[in-house]
């Protein structure tokens, strides 16, 4: 009986020692595992470590968004830009900074062309409309319906005719972030003096024009209606008001459009005001737009807001007012101009899109605004400051402007019709067989 004791106290005593070997043994790992594993949540962090990680943790540096414009840098644009709009979105997005980079109009289209080939675009830039199909042709925009989500809703808040310009082959390109349009300017005294009604329909206009152009006291020349060229800008409100046009809605032919009946016969009145006299302005020393009107030598034009600015400054005591752009068989339809922005594929996509929304919204519009750009925000549009400034007058036609076609060969085919308009008025070539062969060009154009 003792014997067997002594074997069942071995016994137990070894167990217990393998035991103890075994519990020591997974004590010392239990170091290395804590080391290894993360917790879930915050949660499971004591409030104490918790501290001590945020305090001893490098913050992440915050995301540049390079943003290139042509504001201009003395501008108070520029200065809203710098010290309003940046800091509020800088404060709204704690994780980005935008370095914002002014360049001269002409300047940032070649400069975005230098980068484009060696890949040192910005995220996103501020764009004239015209620009917009020719870096898409490019491939070298983001196409924001297709990879913002939100898109419809940002675009759903802009104005329609101002969200044209980004289309380009079905897809948006960019977003509207400023417009213009022109509208009549008339010679208010000249029209009182010949009791002449403010011209609501084209054929009134053209009346006008004919009734006031001659002489002045003076003995001197007196147009009725100045341009001071024959580009698309210049020449598009008349052809579109009369129901012609430069290609189908689709941008892809302009025969049967450029050398229509309805733009021929827009045409053929501006080649009638010029063989009268009544028409000027583009001709080699013609007395330029300001200065003429100012003076009294021209009685109406088409022009933008900023001439409005142009004239308090030099002609603070002429006598002037402005209306819609007459309306022809088509109604009253002003040529759009403006500005988009837009994203570059090599952005930071999430920080490019924050700020161009940012720069769409209602706040950053308003205050804009207050500069002298037109917004494009529909709610911004409906507030008083905007109600309220110089370029109220030009807010209706906006509504009814068209934009120039979007594609790539825009520059090209406005150079066509440039020449083919010097051609039918100034030279006084057949108006049919001109614009004939126009569509022909222009069609050409349109397929490469």
């Amino acid at each position: 009986m003792k014997q067997t004791s002594i074997k069942k106290m071995l016994a137990l005593f070894l167990i217990a020692a393998v035991m103890l070997a075994a519990f020591t043994a997974c004590a010392e790992k239990a170091p290395d595992t804590a080391q290894t594993q993360q917790p879930a949540s915050d949660a499971a962090v004591p409030a104490d470590d918790k501290a001590a990680e945020t305090s001893t943790a490098t913050p992440e540096e915050p995301v540049t968004i390079n943003f290139w414009h042509h504001y201009s840098a003395q501008s108070a644009e520029n200065e809203t830009l710098m010290n309003v709009l940046i800091p509020k979105f800088e404060e709204e997005n704690p994780g980005y900074k935008v370095n914002a980079v002014s360049h001269e109009w002409a300047d940032l289209h070649d400069k975005i062309l230098v980068s484009a080939s060696s890949n040192t675009l910005p995220d996103v830039a501020r764009l004239d409309i015209a620009w917009v199909p020719e870096f898409q042709k490019m491939n070298i925009l983001v196409p924001l319906d297709q990879q913002m989500g939100d898109f419809n809703d940002v675009a759903g808040q802009l104005l329609p005719s101002a969200m044209s310009t980004a289309v380009v082959k079905g897809s948006y390109y960019a977003l509207a972030l400023n417009t213009n349009t022109k509208i009549l300017f008339y010679n208010a005294d000249a029209l009182a003096e010949a009791g002449i009604e403010v011209p609501k329909t084209m054929d009134e206009m053209f009346a006008a024009i004919h009734a006031l152009s001659g002489t002045n006291a003076n003995g001197q020349q007196v147009w009725g209606l100045n341009e001071p060229a024959l580009a698309g800008w210049n020449v598009l409100p008349y052809i579109w008001s009369n129901g012609g046009n430069i290609t189908d809605d689709a941008c892809t032919t302009a025969t049967g459009y450029v050398n229509s009946p309805e733009t021929a016969a827009a045409v053929q009145k501006l080649v009638d005001l010029y063989a009268n006299g009544e028409f000027t302005g583009f001709n080699s020393g013609a007395i330029p737009m300001t200065d003429g009107f100012g003076t009294g030598r021209y009685m109406m034009l088409l022009e933008g807001p900023w001439k409005t600015a142009e004239l308090a400054g030099a002609y603070p005591d002429f006598n002037y007012g402005t209306s819609e752009v007459p309306a022809g068989s088509a109604g009253s339809i002003s040529v759009l101009g403006g500005e988009d922005i837009a994203m570059f594929n090599t952005a930071n996509k999430e920080g490019a899109w924050k700020f161009m929304k940012f720069m769409t919204s209602e706040y950053a519009q308003e205050e804009m605004a207050k500069c002298g750009q037109i917004p494009v925000n529909m709610t911004a549009l409906d507030s008083q400051t905007v109600k309220d400034a110089s370029f109220a007058p030009f807010l209706e036609a906006i509504t009814t402007a068209k934009a120039r076609p979007t594609v790539a060969s825009w520059s090209e085919i406005d150079n066509a019709l440039t020449v083919a308009m010097t051609d039918m008025i100034v030279n006084g070539a057949d108006v049919q067989q001109t614009l004939d062969q126009l569509a022909v060009t222009i069609d050409g154009l349109l397929a490469e």
